[in-house]
């Protein structure tokens, strides 16, 4: 409800807001806000005497979880991170406070009244909408104004610091100058088989790996599920569908289909003799249709319509909604080559002929007629087998008894954590339900999900493991492979720095050089992002000879010989993103080092 004020406001505060009381309340009830509220609870933290508590705390790592931001098996590292959040925001509010900001109660007026949380359908500031909204989040308008101003000084902090950062012009200069600047270069990648032999690895290798990256190789909670899955389409593809109702769906549809018309039209006037008149003109062209007369004759010889009367009164491709109700009722109850009776309308008179259907024919339309009347044939059958469902599955200690009755198929996942990423488990709200409570503790079947219109499944968990860091002895060949790549780097790295001490003295080496011309640093060419960025950071050469360096490409090392540096040509819009974007990162470098500071000075005790 209250998202879009962290949203607006862009500040620390607004995610109190939100984290504090509307997660608080989803998460642990009514109660817990009360505790929150009163600062009660164990202490984690002392930030300068002032206490962080365990609830606090508690609130943001469940937020994060429950949002999906980090899976639950990581929750140890999430608490320390959300710790250290909890850290820096009071850290800054202190900051804000002893430095006297000051916001006045009419700012936060000004602010309240534009949430458009508080505003009524007329985008008004609704008093009782107001005080609804904030009680419902367990909030007194006095408690909102409070934790609002706080809000509000802390992003007077950063707004502060932001502006006063500035650069300076001769600065921009050479921004400029940097950014549009070019260098052409040669470069060679050497591979491991430039190597004279494959490093070698031993166990002390291996194990010093393992240990170093212990994460790396850490299995997630995971577990096994039974499931089974109600489709109505495929209920619907082993359905049989007669001939002759494809036959008649067919010819039913011929109804609302898109129609070619022609009409002949008597206009009337405001009597009833014209009216009159004008029928019996039209009785005598009926007359003459009978006697085998063209409809496109008589209606260039009688139609007042004379826009479509040189056409044989043909008005194209309609469909409904194109004409009043009386023309279009009678137009599409004809079928191809009929002629409707007399058809009144607020312009005249008319008699319509359908000339054409506009509509695929039978066996164009034949499959997809099937899938049509198949779903609709096996409707109620669904409904009936879904509440079944439902019924078996609550009831019974197994899922196989549940497919038996319903004649499902019970299908057996592999271990799978929280984070499938494909088939049917992967859908919303399907795992949440095999790591439920019920589910996994209690060992009951799921409730029936509805995976969408067509879809129900219902899963059990067959088994479960716990998270944990898996042995050496099984993931050896991950190990090696990594230790092998990282000795084969290193290898190659040391060879691209004999090579390059070797063209430095001016020694001759036989290299297949691959040039590249006039690259800038946003280059498009295909050249790597590693290469680019170590080409720019070489040394300008001097005169004829080269620079010579080296660049880590992912598995490669490339040899790389700068051989000029060019101005670019200027662009003005290039060189303007960059230096707001200097302005920013100086921004962004006034502000953590002001945290960082505070972090210094401050008494901070974790408890």
């Amino acid at each position: 409800m209250l998202q879009s004020i962290r949203d607006r406001s862009r500040s620390w505060g607004a995610k109190i807001i939100i984290g504090a009381v509307v997660v608080t309340m989803a998460l642990f009830g009514v109660e817990s806000l009360v505790g929150l509220l009163g600062n009660s609870g164990d202490e984690v933290a002392q930030v300068n005497d002032e206490p962080i508590t365990r609830q606090q705390l508690e609130i943001e790592v469940q937020r994060a979880i429950r949002s999906g931001q980090v899976p639950p098996d990581q929750e140890r590292a999430l608490r320390a991170e959300m710790l250290d959040m909890l850290i820096t925001e009071r850290l800054l509010t202190q900051y804000a406070e002893e430095g006297g900001l000051y916001v006045s109660e009419q700012q936060l007026d000004q602010l309240i009244v534009t949430l458009p949380e508080f505003q009524d359908a007329q985008g008004r500031f609704d008093r009782e909408l107001f005080r609804n909204r904030l009680a419902s989040a367990g909030f007194t308008p006095l408690s909102f104004r409070r934790q609002l101003a706080v809000d509000l000084k802390r992003q007077q902090v950063q707004q502060g610091l932001a502006v006063s950062t500035f650069t300076l012009e001769e600065e921009r200069e050479r921004l400029a100058e940097l950014q549009r600047q070019t260098r052409s270069f040669r470069h060679h990648a050497l591979t491991p088989d430039d190597l004279a032999a494959t490093p070698e690895i031993t166990e002390q290798d291996l194990q010093a790996y393992y240990d170093a990256h212990r994460d790396d190789f850490r299995r997630p909670e995971q577990v096994q599920v039974n499931y089974v899955v109600l489709d109505r389409q495929q209920m619907a593809d082993e359905a049989e569908v007669s001939e002759e109702a494809l036959r008649e769906a067919w010819e039913a549809g011929a109804a609302e289909a898109d129609r070619r018309i022609s009409h002949i039209m008597v206009a009337v006037g405001d009597d009833d003799g014209s009216r009159e008149e004008a029928r019996a003109r039209l009785e005598q062209v009926q007359a003459r249709l009978a006697e085998g007369e063209a409809f496109a004759e008589l209606a260039a010889e009688v139609s007042d319509d004379t826009s479509t009367s040189d056409a044989g009164g043909d008005l194209g491709v309609i469909s409904r909604g194109f004409f009043g109700e009386a023309f279009e009722d009678a137009a599409f109850a004809l079928g191809e080559g009929e002629v409707s009776g007399i058809v009144e309308t607020d312009n005249g008179l008319h008699l319509i002929k359908v000339t054409e259907l506009d509509r695929p024919a039978f066996e164009e339309r034949r499959e997809a007629l099937r899938a049509e009347l198949a779903l609709e044939q096996v409707d109620d059958a669904f409904n009936e087998r879904a509440q079944r469902l439902i019924d078996d599955s609550f009831a019974a200690d197994d899922l196989a008894s549940v497919a038996d009755d319903l004649g499902l198929t019970l299908q057996q996942s592999d271990w799978v954590g929280r984070d499938v990423d494909e088939g049917v488990l992967s859908e919303p709200g399907v795992m949440a339900q095999a790591f439920s409570d019920d589910v996994l503790e209690n060992g009951y079947n799921s409730e029936v999900i509805e995976l969408d219109e067509d879809r129900r499944l219902v899963l059990r968990v067959a088994e479960h493991r716990e998270a944990t860091t898996l042995p050496l002895s099984e993931v050896r060949g991950q190990v090696e492979a990594a230790v092998l790549e990282a000795k084969t780097r290193e290898a190659l790295v040391e060879l691209a720095a004999q090579r390059v001490e070797s063209l430095r003295a001016g020694e001759t080496l036989d290299i297949d050089w691959q040039q590249a011309e006039s690259v800038s640093r946003q280059t498009g060419s295909t050249l790597s992002e590693a290469l680019v960025q170590a080409a720019f950071r070489l040394p300008h050469p001097e005169g004829e000879q080269p620079v010579y360096g080296h660049a880590v490409d992912g598995e490669r090392v490339v040899l790389i010989a700068l051989e000029r540096v060019q101005d670019g040509e200027p662009n003005a819009q290039m060189e303007a993103f960059v230096a707001n974007m200097a302005e920013r990162l100086r921004a962004q470098a006034a502000i953590q080092g002001l945290l960082e500071d505070l972090r210094e000075k401050a008494n901070i005790e974790r408890l």
